[in-house]
């Protein structure tokens, strides 16, 4: 790994906060592609779901969130990061999904 490409410093060798404010933007361009696919699927998800009443499923949520903490454990990000990004995320995916599912409704009316 050099240091002369942006893209190949580690927080540690990172020595001004332009630099480090190059790998954040960075990371953030990535997490907004990686957010992009899960829009897909939970847009995805609306078409496939017959029920309104499915669409939010405490179970399931209760799950992701339990993953993702384990995950979080293994690599290190806080769970008080985690949890509560993850606790709007899927908040936020669920609202998307209703309306989703919603003009999926309309459009057979």
């Amino acid at each position: 790994m050099t240091t002369t490409d942006p893209q190949d410093r580690l927080p540690g060798q990172c020595e001004t906060m332009s630099q480090l404010r190059v790998e954040i933007d960075r990371l953030d361009r990535a997490l907004v592609k990686l957010l992009s696919e899960r829009q897909r699927y939970i847009e995805r998800a609306a078409e496939i779901k017959s029920d309104r009443g499915v669409v939010r499923d405490e179970a399931r949520i209760e799950d992701v969130v339990a993953k993702v903490l384990a995950e979080a454990r293994k690599v290190g990000l806080s769970p008080e990061i985690a949890e509560p990004v993850w606790r709007t995320l899927v908040d936020r995916s669920i609202a998307l999904e209703f309306q989703a599912f919603d003009a999926k409704i309309q459009s057979f009316k």
